[in-house]
Formats: C-alpha cells, sequence, structure tokens
C-alpha cells in the first residue's frame, strides 16, 4: 500500500529541494541523512522548521523526506524551506496566509550575475595600467 504524502518543489539559485510531507513520527530526512547532519550550520535547521510554527503545528507529526541538489548551503537550505512551505499549502489551503506573512512563500529570484566579456567576472575589471 503507497503511503500519502504531499511534495512541494523549492528552488534557490542553483538548488532544487523535492519536499514530501507525510503524517508520522516526526523523522526528517534530507538525501537519505538525519536533517541535524545534513544542516550542520547553527540555525539553518531552525530556520527551515519555522513553517511548522507558522502553521501552528507540531514537526513531530509529520515525516518529512527531502532530495536536493545543486548550489550551496544557502541556497540549499532557502530551496528546502520554500519546498516544505509548498508541501504545507498541499495539506492544508487555509495555512496560506501565514506562510505568507513572514515570507516562506516567496521565491528569492537573485541568481549569479552572468560574466562580461572583457571583464574578470561580473563586475570586476581588469587593473588599469597607464603605462
Amino acid at each position: 500500500m503507497a503511503v500519502q504524502y504531499y511534495e512541494g518543489i523549492g528552488r534557490r539559485k542553483e538548488s532544487t529541494a523535492r519536499v514530501r510531507v507525510m503524517g508520522g513520527s516526526g523523522k526528517f530526512m534530507v538525501n537519505d541523512k538525519e536533517a541535524s547532519a545534513f544542516f550542520s550550520r547553527l540555525g539553518d535547521l531552525n530556520e527551515i522548521l519555522q513553517a511548522f510554527k507558522a502553521c501552528g503545528q507540531d514537526a513531530g507529526k509529520y515525516d518529512v523526506a527531502v532530495h536536493v541538489t545543486g548550489g550551496g548551503v544557502t541556497g540549499q537550505t532557502d530551496a528546502v524551506k520554500l519546498g516544505l512551505a509548498r508541501a504545507l499549502i498541499k495539506i492544508n489551503a487555509d495555512w496560506s496566509s501565514s506562510l505568507r506573512k513572514i515570507g516562506l512563500l516567496t521565491r528569492d529570484a537573485r541568481i549569479k550575475e552572468r560574466k562580461k566579456p572583457g571583464l574578470k567576472k561580473a563586475r570586476k575589471a581588469p587593473t588599469y595600467t597607464k603605462r
């Protein structure tokens, strides 16, 4: 028998996260690792779990399985945060206003700026020499 789950996809910079939320005992797995081991930076896991607090739900009532690829630590954290918020909306659409109020449903559109010809990076110019 298949388990009923709700899926949300989050993106940030070069990262993409597929988040699945299902009823359970509070397990939070990211790429087959415990979430606290995957997000070892101080405060990252608390930032992700903000979505449950905004909805007034206990994170221990849900199992969360995440598959995240690409990017760095910050991008992956924000991608999981957005994916979790989108999955919670599929559980109960009434939570949308409380999640939007604290900014969890807005995708951060900032990406890396492209390199321009004649420059070393996007904006860094070669050193000017007079002679």
